[in-house]
């Protein structure tokens, strides 16, 4: 029986983004090392694959394809709102990450897995979807647009978790936005995602309740070891 790959899990807290982007820069590149290296003849030991779970301060970023016009504040703006800007390179427009959002940066090697994005990103999608329904909220996809939706086949519907991805040599990097306690007006100052007429949400707003940001974490933590087919690498 072929063992299943392994992922180092790491709970970083609140921490401040650029710290959060240069550590997964940091194993990102050690990953893709590891395999221009073997493919070089090099014996190396197995590759290390990490799941990292963090919240942030306020910050606002946006991808690579982003339109800078969807930032609805000037930079003055943004730093009387106690937040931070970052032009980031990942996928997708503009987003929001502040304290109560659960944020998961799975660093995968995929050709562990599976080499198929479209699959990887939908995986991403059913992780959260899955958690949700613990939590008796329903969502769901939107035809198109990347993220998950609560009432997705409604006109009401309302974005709770919004993702965007970078990859190389099938590498992963960046990830999952989750508005579990998140103070959804800072949404107010961005078009999200770039998209104008949908609402976003939070499990708190849905749920007229503050949610325990730890156990969601250890829920979405076991639908992507159920999804993705791993083990845990005790540190």
């Amino acid at each position: 029986m072929t063992a299943l790959p392994e992922v180092t899990v790491k709970n970083l807290g609140l921490i401040d983004y650029k710290e959060a982007w240069d550590l997964q820069e940091q194993y990102f590149k050690a990953a893709i090392d590891r395999k221009i290296a073997l493919r070089n003849g090099e014996n190396l030991p197995p590759p290390s694959n990490y799941l990292l779970f963090c919240e942030h301060p306020n910050v606002y970023t946006i991808g690579k394809s982003g339109n800078e016009e969807n930032l609805l504040l000037s930079s003055v703006e943004v730093a009387k709102k106690d937040a931070s800007y970052y032009k980031i390179n990942r996928g997708g427009d503009i987003t929001y990450h502040g304290p109560g959002q659960l944020v998961v940066y799975p660093i995968l090697d995929l050709e562990q897995f599976f080499t198929d994005i479209h699959k990887y990103m939908r995986f991403l999608e059913q992780a959260v979807i899955n958690t949700l329904l613990q939590f008796n909220i329903r969502a769901g996809r939107i035809e198109g647009m990347t993220g998950v939706w609560v009432d997705s086949e409604k006109p009401s519907a309302r974005k709770i978790s919004a993702m965007g991805v970078k990859s190389s040599r099938w590498v992963t990097m960046h990830g999952i936005g989750f508005n579990i306690n998140t103070d959804l007006g800072f949404f107010s100052h961005i078009v999200p995602c770039g998209i104008a007429d949908k609402a976003v949400t939070s499990m708190q707003k849905e749920l007229g309740a503050k949610v325990d940001i730890q156990k969601v974490e250890m829920l979405i933590l076991e639908e992507f070891k159920s999804l993705f087919g791993f083990e845990i690498k005790e540190n």
